[in-house]
């Protein structure tokens, strides 16, 4: 078989894994989708970036072409799991949400029903092109740098896209603790972060201590997601 199966790579392939369920579960279920069990694969995901560079760099005599070939399913699982992901959480959001489904089905108003749809639809697709470009961009800047400076990478330009594995999750949240609809506060947040993967700026890469913390936070939101999930049930 062509590919890479060591343990490596298993984190990575368990990400993937993880996101294509979560947008399987996202895009099914009564009532047009499961978004909110749809976020608990994203929170695995992240889960699973969060340690698979470290687990990758214990085995010291990795080919170039093992090497390689990591680095690049690493950017493919990202964009599945921290671009297509979110997007179908959104759409499934978008499919389920009262608030939406009452402004989408206006009778007397069709070009603006036309309009939110459209206008809905291209964030999450636009959302998924940022992602995209962000991952291309980081591949090509990366290669170039480990040319002429040995060691891994100190400072991000523009936002990481893992981190929607934490920042959507944190936005679900919302919905248990307030009573409004927080579907267009997660489309403005998808809007927003879009953006921040794509702008100039310089974001300092965290070490073990910061991971751990993003890991925990990362924990913390997924418990808060189980409890008030099951005190509301």
């Amino acid at each position: 078989m062509i590919g890479f199966y060591d343990y490596t790579v298993l984190l990575t392939y368990f990400s993937l894994l993880s996101a294509s369920a979560g947008i399987i579960v996202s895009l099914s279920g009564p009532g047009g989708g499961s978004p909110y069990f749809g976020i608990f694969f994203l929170l695995f995901c992240g889960l699973c970036d969060a340690f698979d560079g470290k687990v990758a760099s214990t085995k010291k005599k990795r080919s170039i072409m093992e090497r390689n070939f990591g680095i690049q399913i690493d950017s493919l699982s990202d964009l599945v799991a921290f671009g297509v992901l979110p997007a179908c959480i959104g759409a499934a959001m978008m499919r389920t949400s009262p608030f939406f489904q009452s402004i989408l089905h206006i009778g007397d108003s069709m070009w603006y029903c036309m309009g939110m749809r459209v206008l809905l639809h291209m964030i999450l697709i636009l959302y998924v092109l940022a992602a995209l470009i962000r991952l291309a961009y980081f591949n090509i800047t990366e290669e170039e740098r480990q040319k002429k400076e040995k060691g891994s990478r100190k400072v991000y330009t523009g936002l990481p896209v893992t981190s929607a594995s934490l920042i959507f999750p944190a936005i679900l949240l919302l919905q248990y603790i307030i009573s409004i609809d927080i579907t267009l506060l997660y489309f403005v947040a998808m809007f927003l972060t879009g953006l921040a993967f794509l702008l100039k700026f310089s974001l300092k890469k965290p070490g073990l201590k910061g991971i751990l913390f993003m890991v925990l936070l990362g924990i913390i939101e997924f418990g808060l997601l189980v409890l008030l999930k099951l005190c509301i049930s």
